[in-house]
């Protein structure tokens, strides 16, 4: 029973020794009598939401454009001047994000895309070479599945331009030519042409435009359309080359 009673009477017990320790002898602030009361706690400032990126940016262009439109609508000095500093300030940041860009290509060959499609002239002109005779081996294998319809008319001025393209190509390549004439007429260039009896619908051309090229694949039993108008001799090989050697996306 003596152990709560104690601790009861601990309490006024210990306030007059204090005020006998402290208030009777007067022994001062340094001895630690008046207990100093603690310092108020700061209150934390609330977290400040993130913000992203992208939201930035979208800041950037809202700025511009407001004082873009001040200095349009209020043309004071101020207001233009304004506009124009920090028009240029977003010149500086295009300029470093270029800067960065470039020096990342050039240390990583990952990124860098004309390593693939050089622009370079000394570069582009051995890719152009190589190019060359990769579509020249292909293009003299091609008569062995492929053949040409040529569709002309005897009225159509772009075809007396491409009719002979047509032919010094096929020549070149062996590559036989079926002419086709859209209005009966004939062709110089290709004195055994016949006339049109609904090929073009058959092969999903576009009707009444001509010249029109189109590969005829005899082991898929397809159309292939080239293109349409006047088109070089390096072109027509080109498209020729890629539609038939080249998978969609390979070069890009």
């Amino acid at each position: 029973m003596a152990g709560p009673l104690a601790a009861q009477d601990a309490g006024p017990a210990s306030d007059a020794a204090d005020a006998l320790y402290c208030a009777e002898r007067k022994l001062g602030y340094w001895f630690y009598c008046v207990r100093p009361a603690p310092a108020p706690r700061e209150a934390e400032p609330p977290p400040q939401a993130s913000t992203s990126a992208a939201e930035e940016l979208d800041a950037i262009t809202g700025t511009l454009r407001e004082l873009k439109a001040q200095a349009i609508l209020r043309p004071t000095p101020d207001n233009v001047a304004a506009y124009i500093r920090f028009q240029r300030e977003q010149l500086d940041r295009a300029s470093l994000f270029s800067d960065v860009w470039q020096r990342a290509l050039w240390q990583d060959p990952a990124l860098d895309y004309t390593l693939e499609r050089p622009v370079g002239a000394l570069a582009k002109k051995q890719w152009q070479d190589t190019r060359a005779a990769e579509r020249d081996l292909a293009m003299a294998r091609l008569s062995e599945r492929y053949g040409l319809f040529y569709f002309f008319a005897q009225t159509c001025g772009a075809c007396e331009v491409m009719s002979p393209i047509v032919k010094a190509v096929a020549s070149r390549w062996r590559i036989t030519v079926r002419a086709i004439s859209t209005d009966g007429g004939p062709s110089r260039h290709f004195p055994d042409y016949s006339v049109e009896k609904g090929q073009r619908p058959r092969m999903g051309l576009e009707p009444g435009i001509t010249p029109a090229v189109v590969l005829w694949d005899s082991v898929g039993k397809r159309p292939i359309p080239i293109g349409y108008g006047v088109l070089s001799a390096d072109e027509l090989q080109d498209r020729i080359y890629l539609l038939t050697s080249k998978e969609a996306g390979h070069d890009y």
